[in-house]
């Protein structure tokens, strides 16, 4: 059985105040503060697999890292993963390409994105089940949208993605040009150029599905993000738990 911490409960609870405060969560419901009891035998809930999306240095990854450690905080099981996954062997080549120290076909650096998703879908399909939320920092829509972008046919970026698991929630974080500029370390890898980041908007919006997509605007203080984000994962979680896990197309 599941139980709902009241207001009262959750802020005695010092440590974990300490990390709400810090990352801006006290506005959002008691209601959806959901911890499940030590002492009292659960039936397992599967976690959600949650995506955010978006142009370069719109501070996806920032957002992410602060939605886990809120939900561990909180008592939930979250985990950080980004893609590329520059750690795994298909990962080692994409960071070479990235950082303008390999060259492939525009073809050819598309699949190995896509094979390092593949690399991750057991662990990932294995977390989800085991009631783990997956809050992911990049995923099969930025590979469309990017290699779309760059004028491959989108139905054949598409087609090497069917069967990877279907996010829950997808979180698509928009900045101007003219903000996403002004953000740190912006134009130090291949893809950060505006041009191309506008494309890749644009692809973003043809792939968008209002049934499990948001569209947020990026340009605010952390605090205010990550309170806006927080709100809508704690209500994906709270729906899909009984839900099947989908996949891609």
């Amino acid at each position: 059985m599941i139980g709902i911490i009241s207001r009262n409960c959750f802020y005695r609870q010092n440590d974990l105040v300490a990390i709400v405060r810090k990352c801006g969560f006290l506005g959002v419901s008691s209601s959806k503060l959901i911890n499940s009891s030590p002492n009292m035998s659960i039936i397992q809930k599967r976690g959600a697999l949650i995506v955010l999306e978006g142009c370069d240095r719109a501070g996806k990854t920032t957002q992410c890292k602060r939605i886990v450690e809120s939900l561990n905080s909180a008592g939930h099981k979250a985990k950080f993963m980004n893609f590329p996954d520059r750690s795994t062997q298909f990962g080692a080549l994409i960071n070479s390409y990235l950082t303008s120290k390999d060259n492939f076909t525009d073809e050819g650096i598309h699949l190995l994105f896509t094979l390092n998703r593949w690399e991750a879908k057991n662990e990932m399909e294995r977390l989800l089940r085991s009631g783990v939320t997956l809050i992911v920092d990049r995923y099969s829509y930025s590979g469309v949208a990017f290699s779309a972008a760059k004028g491959l046919n989108m139905d054949w970026c598409k087609a090497p993605e069917t069967g990877l698991p279907k996010p829950d929630l997808v979180l698509l974080l928009t900045l101007t040009a003219e903000a996403m500029a002004k953000r740190g370390g912006f134009g130090q890898e291949r893809y950060e150029v505006p041009e191309l980041q506008k494309k890749v908007m644009e692809k973003f919006q043809t792939l968008k599905d209002d049934s499990y997509w948001k569209v947020v605007d990026a340009d605010k203080k952390e605090d205010a993000l990550s309170l806006e984000l927080c709100e809508m994962v704690l209500d994906s979680m709270e729906s899909c738990s009984d839900k099947p896990l989908g996949k891609l197309w």
